[in-house]
């Protein structure tokens, strides 16, 4: 098995009602592991549980698919929770904070020590309204009002992502840093004398402004904050290039 980066109950619970198809299943599952969420509960899944082809769909990620558990209704999947969130797509006339996602899991990081949970309803109509009044929150999303609809993974890959900003986990897995380190003065005088000597070779400069030329060309390899590995490069093609007129 799979270790788990994070230990349950320090992230929230993924709790999805009466889920229909495995695909939505397997791909939450997989979006959960994406971001380090593991605790996946399924309220009364179509047609049963486990579902064929939902391992197939979490690419993976079988570690929340096995460590998921049933339960036959929502109040007893939420019933260790302290703190329950209900997302949906549309007004339902209830007196509740109405939150972001982004806002959502950085209320969710200040409950240290609580157990939080994530309602995400069916995939044609979402959560009842009896189901949304058993949590203490909405989340929804800033989607464009011509096209609202979310896939249920797409959802909690949202609620993911955002839970894992919030709780300082979102750190990128490499850098576009430098790998070789600036030239130094000499290598790029160097060069520039080389790539000076190959244009001339190839009658480039008008002889007026040959002087001229040559300074914008410095000031313009100046900028581009060259490394010793640029260096080498644009040396060895000024090389092939001299080579080919046997100047090499």
């Amino acid at each position: 098995m799979k270790s788990l980066e994070i230990p349950p109950g320090v992230a929230p619970a993924i709790i999805l009602v009466e889920p229909q198809l495995a695909e939505n299943i397997g791909m939450t599952a997989r979006a959960m592991a994406n971001f380090g969420l593991t605790e996946l509960r399924l309220v009364n899944p179509k047609n049963g549980w486990p579902k064929k082809g939902v391992r197939e769909a979490a690419s993976g990620a079988t570690h929340v698919l096995d460590a998921a558990t049933v339960h036959a209704s929502v109040p007893e999947a939420i019933a260790d929770l302290h703190h329950v969130l209900a997302t949906t797509a549309r007004e339902r006339g209830q007196m509740k904070r109405v939150y972001g996602p982004e806002e959502a899991m950085e209320a969710v990081c200040a409950r240290a020590g609580q157990r939080v949970g994530v309602l995400f309803g069916r995939e044609r109509v979402g959560l009842t309204n009896d189901e949304v009044s058993y949590a203490d929150a909405i989340v929804t999303f800033p989607v464009s009002p011509d096209f609202p609809s979310l896939n249920l993974a797409q959802g909690v890959l949202l609620t993911a992502y955002a839970w894992r900003r919030a709780s300082g986990r979102a750190r990128l897995p490499f850098s576009g840093e430098m790998l070789s380190p600036p030239a130094t003065r000499e290598a790029l005088l160097s060069l520039f004398g080389s790539l000076e000597a190959a244009l001339d070779g190839a009658g480039f400069y008008p002889p007026e402004k040959r002087e001229i030329i040559a300074r914008n060309m410095r000031d313009m390899l100046h900028r581009m904050a060259m490394t010793e590995q640029d260096v080498r490069t644009v040396r060895g093609a000024l090389k092939a290039l001299t080579r080919g007129r046997g100047e090499g």
